[in-house]
């Protein structure tokens, strides 16, 4: 089976671009990924691509397979992984287009398979720092080099969907003072961290949420042809990126993240 060293979850406009691309399939014991992976190389690096809502976006938010996703992402080797996707404003200051690399995360989902760990044997991984600071720190600093507006540090609040939150919802969340809102940051970036993997995510903002003063109702096609707007500049952005990222250290917070979790 091919191999890889970095992983990115997102849409097909990436991996198009690719010469000498392969497909993979990889089983997990928790069923299928949402399609076969594409590995590619840029930079010199192997890259493994996978469209978390399935190649025709057939997948919602809260169908996507996280677990098998991820833990098909560690069988082909990879260790560090960028997660971007398309996000709502809670700021008003956050402009169209902008990208948040969110450092705290709060959780609003229910019902998804958010653990690799039922039991028998207990383990609490942390999630105090949930997202990996080295790749944080090389996206925020190759994004400003590119002239690329991207915002070092965030929070970002992940909603169950596939609705949009109402008025109420979106100005508590507002009120709280969160900064991005989508459907798949969680728990695609927690589980990295219990398989002891780097990730980071990329907030695009695509639209104001509605609870903002003056914001409009949110439109899936808004939210769309913005985010076509920027692929071209996230694309810009990840193919500088990966030829930068180093192996896994030994001794990381990503790569220990199971010292003292066993109970």
């Amino acid at each position: 089976m091919a191999r890889a060293e970095i992983g990115v979850f997102g849409g097909s406009g990436f991996y198009s671009f690719l010469e000498d691309v392969e497909q993979v399939e990889v089983e997990t014991p928790y069923g299928k990924p949402s399609a076969p992976f594409t590995i590619g190389v840029i930079g010199g690096k192997s890259v493994a691509f996978l469209p978390r809502h399935g190649y025709n976006h057939e997948l919602p938010p809260h169908a996507i397979p996280y677990r098998a996703n991820l833990w098909a992402m560690k069988e082909l080797g990879v260790r560090r992984i960028i997660g971007p996707n398309a996000s709502g404003a809670l700021k008003a200051e956050l402009e169209l287009g902008e990208f948040v690399v969110c450092d705290q995360f709060v959780d609003r989902t229910s019902r998804r398979g958010d653990t690799f760990y039922d039991g028998p044997e207990t383990t609490h991984v942390s999630a105090a720092d949930p997202f990996c600071p080295d790749l944080r720190t090389l996206l925020v600093e190759t994004a400003g080099e590119l002239g690329i507006k991207a915002r070092d540090g965030g929070t970002v609040v992940v909603v169950q969907g596939p609705r949009f939150s109402t008025r109420a919802e979106s100005k508590w969340f507002q009120e709280m003072g969160w900064d991005t809102i989508n459907m798949t940051a969680y728990p695609e970036g927690y589980l990295a961290r219990e398989l002891e993997l780097c990730y980071a995510n990329i907030s695009m903002v695509t639209d104001h949420d509605v609870g903002l003063e003056g914001a409009e109702t949110v439109s899936h096609e808004q939210v769309v042809t913005v985010f076509n707007e920027n692929n071209a500049r996230l694309r810009k952005l990840l193919f500088a990126v990966i030829p930068m990222i180093t192996p896994q250290p030994e001794e990381h917070l990503c790569t220990t993240a199971l010292r003292g979790a066993r109970i």
